[in-house]
């Protein structure tokens, strides 16, 4: 088995469970993880042979555009998506995190993880 890491695609989308959220948007940071076979492609040298981290990167790119409330949401969304396009992929840890969340204090970021296996 072998990793894909995709670190801190950054999105400005309009997540929140607040309707000013709706409307003024926030930078997020997504980090995703996938598990899956590198042993041909490590030979064969071979896009077609491995998982593109462009669509990896697609994914995330089009579902963060789409308004979720919750961003537990949002990255279930991520993951039934890649599990969907990408079916050399075993597994699934992705970080979704609203940077400067507005929660009354000084907070860097919020982050939720999920992690999910192939059925």
């Amino acid at each position: 088995m072998g990793t894909i890491k995709l670190k801190n695609i950054r999105t400005f989308s309009y997540h929140g469970c607040l309707v000013e959220e709706s409307k003024i948007g926030s930078d997020y940071r997504v980090d995703l993880e996938i598990k899956t076979d590198l042993r041909k492609s490590c030979i064969s040298d071979q896009l077609a042979d491995t998982v593109d981290y462009v669509l990896l990167n697609q994914i995330v790119v089009e579902e963060m555009a789409i308004r979720s409330e919750l961003l537990e949401h949002v990255a279930h969304r991520i993951i039934v998506r890649v599990f969907a396009e990408a079916p050399a992929v075993s597994r699934i840890k992705i970080g979704v995190s609203k940077i400067n969340p507005p929660i009354g204090g000084d907070v860097e970021a919020v982050t939720i993880e999920l992690e999910e296996y192939r059925n």
